[in-house]
């Protein structure tokens, strides 16, 4: 079954796991709401933040890459590659594979858990303009574009 986008790895994680993430973010945001000068540098420690796509790409293809490296002393190495491979398709299909439950348990968040933060920060800071309902549309989807470029 294939699960959605933003939602299949929160879906393949332990409850307790997603709760512990939400609060910590939650925990943070009330920290940065008193604290509106360290805003900056939260959101650039975001930017460079690794989401969990990021995260299983580079572990996958180094995984991969060390199997198959390391095929050339022994052939039976490249099961290896063919493991991973196949637990990516799994993962894209699912959004799950073995190593998924081992990254969330270390806290490593999907992009729109990243996202979320990073919108509720920018607009502690105040960054939204409001958009006037009595705006054509042409106006008030540029006005929405525009305040969520920065």
């Amino acid at each position: 079954m294939l699960s959605q986008t933003t939602t299949r790895v929160q879906r393949n994680t332990a409850e307790a796991i997603n709760q512990r993430i939400a609060q910590e973010t939650e925990e943070r945001i009330r920290h940065y709401a008193a604290h509106p000068q360290q805003i900056d540098r939260r959101l650039r420690e975001l930017d460079a933040e690794w989401d969990m796509e990021r995260t299983l790409e580079t572990n996958a293809a180094v995984i991969a890459l060390l199997g198959t490296v390391i095929s050339v002393i022994n052939k039976r190495f490249l099961l290896l590659p063919a493991v991973v491979t196949g637990f990516l398709l799994q993962h894209a299909l699912q959004g799950w594979c073995p190593p998924v439950p081992l990254f969330r348990m270390r806290g490593v968040r999907t992009a729109t858990e990243i996202e979320r933060e990073r919108y509720a920060l920018k607009a502690l800071r105040g960054d939204f303009q409001p958009i006037s309902r009595n705006a054509d549309n042409d106006h008030a989807a540029a006005t929405a574009l525009r305040a969520v470029r920065a």
